[in-house]
């Protein structure tokens, strides 16, 4: 008879007692993958964001330029009108001040600049925070002004998206300045999620084509997908927000970290996918357009 079965654990044994033995072990490992796979996603978004940063200022900057703003209206129809001042200041600013957030909003989140470059944190802050605050109050007042092409559900979904960004600017700088620094991570990162709603707009409207050919879409941005994106391009991000300003304080078992970071880098995945589409059909070529001498 042959002892072994009775001298050697199996392969789900020894898994087993590694646990046991490396409780430590697995938790490093656990965190690690969290860490890293965190890591790859944020710097995936901000690489994403910023290419759609530069292409706004691109598109829209360099129509503005050229005295060719009726360009806009390809993108976004009836964008743009001539004899409506206030609203097209409007606009501009919520657009140019926008590509600026996205260039600059994960470079705050960086935990080697803000801790190693106090200074560069805080001057950059300062630009970023009135570039989020000329935003919002940018796109409010063309809303306010001339409605949105989608109609009421766009107006009411819009509307509250620039109200809550302009919220989470003013509490970023209040607990910046009176010291309440865990308080201003929070608000920050809450601002940063709001902050990447206009670049996540685009993507999840690039997926959803691709995916079903543009299924509950309408020209005029009253489909039922349009009325859920109304929503959907900020209010997710939102609750991402605030499942890492919770996650510190929630021990979690290295399994968990493990599956979370799988999660992590299938999102990252589908945000590299998507921005190499369209980067090669939309941003890109733009881009490219207005770095060529004219």
């Amino acid at each position: 008879m042959n002892d072994n079965n009775h001298t050697k654990p199996n392969f789900t044994e020894n898994i087993s007692l590694t646990v046991l033995e490396n409780p430590s072990r697995m938790e490093k490992i656990g965190s690690d993958a969290l860490r890293w796979s965190g890591t790859i996603l944020v710097a995936s978004v901000w690489l994403s964001a910023a290419l759609f940063g530069l292409y706004i200022l691109a598109f829209y900057a360099s129509s503005l330029y050229r005295g060719d703003m009726m360009n806009w209206n390809h993108i976004l129809p009836n964008l743009y009108q001539e004899n409506a001042g206030v609203a097209t200041t409007g606009i501009g600013m919520h657009f140019f001040a926008g590509g600026i957030i996205l260039l600059l909003g994960s470079i705050q989140l960086v935990d080697r600049v803000r801790l190693k470059y106090p200074a560069v944190h805080r001057w950059i802050g300062r630009l970023y925070l009135v570039s989020s605050l000329l935003a919002s109050i940018g796109g409010l007042a063309f809303i306010a002004m001339r409605g949105t092409v989608g109609g009421t559900m766009m107006d009411i979904g819009f509307s509250l998206y620039g109200i809550l960004m302009l919220l989470a600017t003013v509490l970023t700088y209040r607990y910046a300045v009176t010291g309440q620094f865990e308080r201003h991570y929070a608000w920050a990162l809450r601002l940063y999620a709001l902050a990447i709603g206009s670049w996540l707009y685009r993507m999840d409207y690039g997926f959803w084509t691709l995916l079903t050919g543009g299924l509950g879409r309408a020209g005029n941005f009253s489909g039922p997908f349009d009325q859920i994106m109304d929503f959907f391009f900020y209010v997710p991000n939102l609750l991402v927000a605030e499942i890492f300003i919770r996650v510190k304080k929630f021990k979690a078992s290295p399994l968990l970290k493990i599956a979370a970071s799988s999660i992590l880098l299938t999102a990252t995945g589908f945000i590299l996918m998507g921005t190499f589409f369209m980067t090669r059909f939309s941003w890109g070529p733009a881009i490219l357009k207005w770095f060529q001498p004219s």
